[in-house]
């Protein structure tokens, strides 16, 4: 079959693979119809994440029909359209039942490596590096989905790919990203970062209750998109977003403060350097330039939510003006498998159509060009679709 593999910063390659087969009773085999690049895949593409291999398979946004089941698996039946959660979970240990599914403690063969970075492994991820199990991903023909009686969710007919194809990854991203904020009704949310992450939590803060929410980028027509989602918007290159922000709320600060920008944040003047300095020199893995405005935004006892993909060590956090204004701090990986029913709720009746995020369309062979496209944000480029 055919599968995007890595190679290296800025080298990712359309070759010729094995067909994935069944490993194990709890496996499924699915035929790949709709595939996307995520922002955390740039991550990979350029290099900022470690133990990647190269000819490693990418993709952990991803749905299909499934093929092939093995014996284990009496919930699925070949012929089924399904979307797959990027978290690997294996449905019965402490976490999957607690609904914490991207904390499973089963489904991360490389836990050991995990846990001197992390302390505790998280959950397998697919298509992410062998830190998260070094599992194939979805950028491919087929994949096999490991314990596919717990995860790939099966989907109706009078819904498109198109519309459910977030339901992966970034749709409950953005949505996790305000829920777990506590957003009810009538706060003020600052977003840094229109890209599709952004885009979903700022929709998602709306959906819940959000009086307002405001938009913070650098991109014209990702501004744009945040615009026409409902969001107020400020462009940090025009004017200080900090100084915006306060002004907007009159003094006080956002309520709720979500961060959908992770490692790679484009700082502004001397910390941006220093930042961009200190990843490349590998003392620091991320730049959290985004992370540090939202902290110092935020008003006091409001709460920070951090969506963006964190995978090491940062530093000149504020810390201080974190403790001493009372800040509440959530974020994670998403737990996709809880939020697949109420979400998929949400597209049948009309309250939001996911698809809006989709500018690009591109077959399987033609990734690489959009994998550069969409780090270098050329030809207003906001989300890549593939079909392999």
């Amino acid at each position: 079959m055919k599968a995007l593999c890595w190679y290296g910063r800025g080298d990712v390659r359309v070759e010729r693979v094995p067909d994935p087969e069944l490993l194990n009773p709890r496996d499924a085999i699915v035929k790949v119809t709709r595939t996307a690049i995520c922002g955390s895949d740039l991550h990979l593409y350029d290099a900022y994440i470690p133990t990647m291999r190269k000819g490693d398979i990418l993709g952990h946004e991803f749905m299909g029909e499934v093929v092939e089941v093995g014996s284990g698996v009496d919930n699925l039946a070949v012929g089924d359209r399904v979307v797959v959660p990027f978290p690997i979970a294996c449905g019965g240990c402490y976490f999957c039942q607690n609904d914490l599914w991207s904390l499973c403690d089963n489904s991360n063969p490389n836990a050991r490596l995990a846990e001197a970075l992390f302390g505790h492994a998280p959950a397998g991820i697919f298509g992410y590096s062998h830190l998260m199990g070094g599992y194939a991903g979805g950028q491919a023909e087929y994949v096999r989905v490991p314990f596919a009686d717990v995860g790939p969710f099966k989907v109706p007919e009078s819904v498109s790919d198109d519309q459910v194809l977030f339901l992966t990854d970034i749709f409950p991203t953005g949505y996790q990203a305000a829920e777990v904020a506590g957003i009810s009704g009538g706060e003020t949310v600052a977003v840094w970062g229109c890209g599709p992450v952004g885009q979903f939590a700022i929709r998602s803060a709306l959906m819940l209750g959000a009086e307002r929410v405001i938009a913070i980028d650098r991109v014209p027509e990702r501004l744009e998109m945040a615009k026409q989602g409902g969001a107020e918007v400020i462009n940090y290159e025009e004017v200080s977003s900090r100084d915006a922000l306060t002004a907007l709320t009159g003094g006080r600060g956002p309520d709720v403060c979500i961060e959908a920008v992770g490692m790679e944040a484009h700082g502004m003047g001397a910390a941006g350097v220093y930042d961009r300095l200190k990843q490349e020199l590998k003392v620091e893995t991320g730049r959290p330039h985004a992370l540090r405005e939202a902290i110092l935004a935020c008003r006091k006892g409001g709460v920070v939510s951090v969506a963006g993909v964190f995978g090491g060590f940062i530093d000149k956090l504020p810390m201080g003006a974190a403790f001493n204004k009372g800040l509440t701090f959530k974020m994670g990986q998403t737990h996709v498998h809880r939020y697949l029913k109420p979400l998929l709720a949400r597209i049948e009746e009309g309250a939001i159509d996911p698809s809006f995020v989709i500018t690009h369309r591109l077959a399987l062979d033609d990734a690489p060009a959009g994998y550069k496209m969409f780090r270098d944000k050329h030809d207003g480029c906001v989300k890549v679709v593939l079909q392999p």
